[in-house]
Order: structure tokens, then C-alpha cells, then sequence
């Protein structure tokens, strides 16, 4: 553990022991879980402020045009003006709408997104739950997302809002699939379902790799599938049909305004935070270092460095690829995604138990190339066929 590292820890320790001197002995677990949820909250809603001003500049270059220039040096200061002009902002609820769930829907969004950190080994040490069952924790948590967003479609009573709602909830549960697939393969091999467990099965180095699983055949094609559904699971361009500004204007949330609507923005961006860092997890070693030297890094920098990589990607991914029709999502997921990520468990299986003396890396690059090649020829040859049925059901 490194000297950083321990200063957190240690000081955990050291307020909870001061606190003990003051408080009943009853009561020093509830106050450690809400130190931990601090925790996660502040660092998590920081990087939420960061990333947006981080994706308006990246934007603006990409798109040759000006970010935020005028709020603070350099523009920095944005989030802040934008959080101020929610919090401010009229609170405008439709006549008919459901008034309860109409309210309840963006808070049930963000409670979600902020469960599924408690999970997550951010660190050496530095996870707020540590249980076996933690990988089945995360993607039954994160599911209550899909209740949220069709609460809050049919709550509004607008048609615009119910029609967003279906579509979002069908993109999610069609691409929750091969999320959920792409990552029993690190379960298979590894035989656990705890994320801590996950990452001290990545340590050590193979070579002059280290012993990460995206460093293989059915790791790399797993990572691969496991960040395209994530993308989609956050409504993410070029995913984002739930708010086609053309045909369903800002989906389900189109009759949300105010604090309400920056709830939506906020659950979005943790959500997507949270997947990332779940990637992070189960394919890039979580917190281990890349090498051994560079072992003095605090383990919780790694994962940021990790997690701002990814970040980075969405943010050039959102700027340079036009946004899919439905039934190109759709044949996306259930054509492509979903037969590609059951191969890639039978690679898996294949590599883990081939013996030494065959080139696994021959065998297993072929089981990953081989179908992928075949299965994109198949679904470029059904193009057509696709957008005939398309235009016949209009």
C-alpha cells in the first residue's frame, strides 16, 4: 500500500475513533457508511461538473466552434452557472400529469446511479461494500433505471414523453444483454462475482503486459462489446434515439424543467461513470498499476487515470458518429451484439482450458476474427433487406 493510500484509510480510522469517544457504540457503523456515501457523492458529483465542461470544449473543437469561454478563466466556471440557473429555474409541471410520479421519476433515477458505487473497488482497500455477490448487486440495482425512465414518460401525459419512454426502455433492455454477457466470461474464468476478487485475479504482469484481461483474444472482444452496450445503455450518441430532437423532441423527459430535468442530466452522466468504472473493473485491472515501477502512483489514481481514458472516448465517440435509426439500433443489438458476445464465451472457455503447448494466441484471435468477419458480411448483406421491411412498416 503506498503512503497515500494509507493517509486515507488512516484517517478514516482516526476519525471514527475520535467520534467514539462522543457517540454510543451503536451508532459508529451508521456514521462509517455515511462517511464512505460522502465520500462518493462529493468525488463522483465533482467529476460530473468536470466532464461537462470537459465535453462542451472537446465538442467545440471537434465541431470547430467555441466551448464555454465567458463564465469564469477559460470558461471553467460553466457547471457552476449551470447548476445555479437549475436550481432557480421554474419548475413547470403539466395540468394532467401525474403530479407523485411525476416527482418520484428523476429521484429514482439518480438513486440508482449513486447505489452501484458502493461496489466498486476505486482502490487499494477503498470499496464502501465488499461482498461476494457484488457484480449481481450492480446489474440488479442499475435495472431500477429502466422503472424510472418509464415513469417519467408516463407520468408527463404527453405522447412525445410515452413514446421516448418505450424506445429508451427497449434500447436498454436490448442492449443490457450483451452487458451482462460480455462480463460472464470474466466471471467463468475468474469464479467469483466479487469486484474485488475481479481485480486481484488481474495482478501481476504476463511478460511485458500486464496480466489484464483486455490483454486477450476474449478480453479484448469482451471490452469491446461490454463499452458499445454501455454506450447505449447510457443514451449515449450514437444511441441517444430516446431524445431524437426530430421525431420525439427530449423524449421522456420533455415535460421536465428545472432542477428536475438537471436530475436526469446528472443520473446520466453516473450512470455512465459507473458502468466505465465497471469496465475498468472486470477488463483494465481495476487499480492495479500497468507496471510494476510504477506501483508508488496511489492504487485510487490509476482508476481515475482509467476512468478519465474512458471518458475521453465517449466524449470523441459523441462527436464524430451520427446518431442510428431505431431499427439499425435494434439489428445493432439483437443481430450483431447478442450473437457476438455468446462467441465470445465459448472463446473464453476455449482459451482457459486449452493446454499450454498450442498457440492459444493463433486459436483464439481466429475464434474472435473468425465470426465477427462472418457476422458483419451477413449483416451488411441484410441491409437492404432491412430497409425494405423499414419502409413497409411506415
Amino acid at each position: 500500500m503506498t503512503g497515500l493510500d494509507q493517509v486515507f484509510v488512516t484517517l478514516k480510522h482516526w476519525l471514527l475513533g475520535q467520534l467514539a469517544n462522543i457517540l454510543p457504540n451503536g451508532l459508529l457503523p451508521v456514521v462509517s457508511v455515511l462517511l464512505s456515501i460522502a465520500a462518493i457523492i462529493m468525488v463522483f458529483a465533482s467529476l460530473f461538473a468536470i466532464m461537462t465542461i470537459m465535453e462542451r470544449k472537446g465538442l467545440g473543437r471537434i465541431q470547430n466552434r467555441y466551448g464555454p469561454n465567458r463564465v469564469g478563466p477559460f470558461g471553467f466556471l460553466q457547471p457552476a452557472a449551470d447548476g445555479i440557473k437549475a436550481l432557480i429555474k421554474e419548475d413547470l409541471v403539466p395540468r394532467a400529469a401525474d403530479q407523485v410520479v411525476h416527482l418520484l421519476a428523476p429521484v429514482m433515477l439518480v438513486v440508482p446511479a449513486l447505489l452501484v458505487y458502493a461496489v466498486l473497488p476505486v482502490g487499494r482497500n477503498m470499496v464502501a461494500i465488499d461482498f461476494d455477490a457484488g457484480l449481481l448487486f450492480f446489474f440488479a440495482v442499475g435495472a431500477a433505471s429502466e422503472l424510472a425512465v418509464f415513469m417519467a414518460g408516463w407520468s408527463s401525459r404527453n405522447k412525445y414523453a410515452l413514446l421516448g419512454a418505450m424506445r429508451a426502455v427497449a434500447q436498454m433492455v436490448s442492449y443490457e444483454i450483451p452487458l451482462i454477457l460480455s462480463t460472464v466470461s470474466v466471471v467463468m474464468l475468474t469464479g467469483t462475482l466479487s469486484p474485488v476478487k475481479i481485480v486481484e485475479a488481474q495482478a501481476g504482469h504476463a511478460g511485458w503486459l500486464p496480466d489484464w484481461f483486455v490483454f486477450t483474444p476474449w478480453g479484448f472482444a469482451g471490452f469491446v462489446l461490454f463499452m458499445i452496450a454501455a454506450n447505449a445503455e447510457a443514451n449515449r450518441s450514437p444511441f441517444d434515439l430516446p431524445e431524437g430532437e426530430s421525431e420525439l423532441v427530449a423524449g421522456y423527459f420533455t415535460e421536465y424543467s428545472g432542477f428536475k430535468f438537471a436530475l436526469f442530466f446528472l443520473a446520466e452522466y453516473l450512470s455512465l461513470f459507473a458502468v466505465s468504472g465497471l469496465g475498468i473493473t472486470l477488463f483494465l485491472g481495476g487499480w492495479q498499476a500497468p507496471f510494476a515501477a510504477l506501483d508508488f502512483v496511489p492504487s485510487w489514481a490509476w482508476f481515475f487515470v482509467k476512468l478519465l481514458g474512458l471518458i475521453v472516448l465517449f466524449i470523441w465517440t459523441r462527436g464524430t458518429l451520427p446518431r442510428l435509426r431505431v431499427d439499425q439500433l435494434m439489428n445493432f443489438a439483437w443481430k450483431f451484439m447478442l450473437p457476438l458476445a455468446l462467441i465470445n464465451l465459448l472463446t473464453a472457455a476455449v482459451w482457459h482450458y486449452m493446454p499450454p503447448g498450442m498457440p492459444r494466441w493463433l486459436v483464439g484471435g481466429a475464434l474472435v476474427v473468425g465470426p465477427y468477419l462472418m457476422l458483419g458480411r451477413g449483416l451488411m448483406a441484410g441491409k437492404h433487406i432491412s430497409k425494405r421491411t423499414y419502409r413497409y412498416a411506415e
